[in-house]
Parts: C-alpha cells; sequence; structure tokens
C-alpha cells in the first residue's frame, strides 16, 4: 500500500490479486447474495483508491482493508433491507461453489456441496458479531487484536465473539456428521 500511496500502479494490481478472494467471501457471507457482494465488493475497493494518499501504516495492510470492509458492509445494511441470507433453492452453484479437482467423483462433489450448505446455514445462525468476527478471522486472516480493531471492540470481546462462534458452528454441525476439524 505504500507504494501504492507512492505512485506505483503495480502494487495496486498486487494488493488486488492477494486480497480478492478472502475479501470477496467475507462480504458476501456477511451481505448474503452476489448482486450485493459485487456492489460492496467494489465500493471496498473505490475507497482503497480514494484513501491511498492519506493511508498510514499504522497495522497490516490486511486490517485497514478489513475495516473499510466491515464499514462498507455496515453502510450497506443502513441502506438495504435486513439480511437476505442465501437462498440453497436459487442458482446455488453461485453461492456455494466449493473448489476441488476437475477430475473428481460426482460423489464427493455433491459431498462437498452439502457440507457448504450446512455450513452456511449454521453460519446464517449466528448472531451478526460472532458471524463477522469468525469469517474476519477464516476469510480474511485476521487475528484477534486486527478483528477488534476492525469491529471497534476490545481484544477480549473479539476473543469472546470468535469462541461463541466457533462453539454453535460445532454444536450446528455435529448433528450433521461434519467433524470439529472441519469447523476452524
Amino acid at each position: 500500500m505504500l507504494r501504492y500511496r507512492g505512485g506505483d500502479a503495480c502494487a495496486f494490481e498486487e494488493l488486488y490479486a492477494r486480497h480478492r478472494g478472502g475479501l470477496f467471501r467475507y462480504v458476501l457471507r456477511q451481505v448474503g447474495f452476489r448482486a450485493a457482494a459485487d456492489e460492496v465488493f467494489q465500493e471496498v475497493w473505490m475507497r482503497i483508491v480514494s484513501s491511498r494518499a492519506r493511508y498510514r501504516a499504522e497495522a497490516r495492510f490486511a486490517t485497514f482493508l478489513y475495516r473499510i470492509a466491515h464499514n462498507c458492509v455496515m453502510d450497506y445494511f443502513r441502506r438495504k433491507p435486513p439480511l437476505q441470507l442465501i437462498s440453497f433453492d436459487d442458482k446455488p452453484d453461485e453461492a456455494l461453489q466449493v473448489p476441488g479437482p476437475a477430475g473428481e467423483q460426482p460423489e464427493r462433489q455433491a459431498q462437498r456441496r452439502q457440507t457448504a450448505q450446512q455450513l452456511l446455514r449454521a453460519l446464517a445462525l449466528l448472531p451478526d458479531e460472532q458471524r463477522n468476527a469468525f469469517l474476519l478471522h477464516e476469510e480474511g486472516g485476521l487475528t484477534l487484536d486486527e478483528i477488534a480493531v476492525v469491529m471497534g471492540v476490545g481484544r477480549e470481546t473479539a476473543k469472546s465473539r470468535l469462541r461463541y462462534a466457533l462453539a454453535k458452528l460445532r454444536e450446528e454441525l455435529t448433528g450433521s456428521g461434519i467433524e470439529h476439524a472441519d469447523v476452524a
């Protein structure tokens, strides 16, 4: 980001390439459907571009990026109706793609699809704060301190939200045959 702030356009391309996947999944799982996620995702990168001159390296770039993403998601919810969760009946391929080798057997692909659906359902049942902490940790790769900064709470609050999210996900998925190791 410092190189980009200094005028190196290639540095922005590197930042985008490094963070686009996790950031998009974070936004998608927060807002619930692809069209809204595309909109919020673009808004995040527009804010990154517009704030480059003001950027100060006080923390990792990921912390700065996910703080902006968190704010954009909150802005989206202020502008839009309440959370619309992913529908498993409408275009499931779009929201539930689970990457795997092209040569995999159909049975394994179906099993992965079912596991992804169960995990997304369990995520949807989490309170917003816990889901946010979990996604920042899993999709953003943020530490507890960074999650606390992004969410504007203390470290212990972030830690407890993440701990409760993991416990609830484990509880929800226990009966579905998904092992605890699969959940974080």
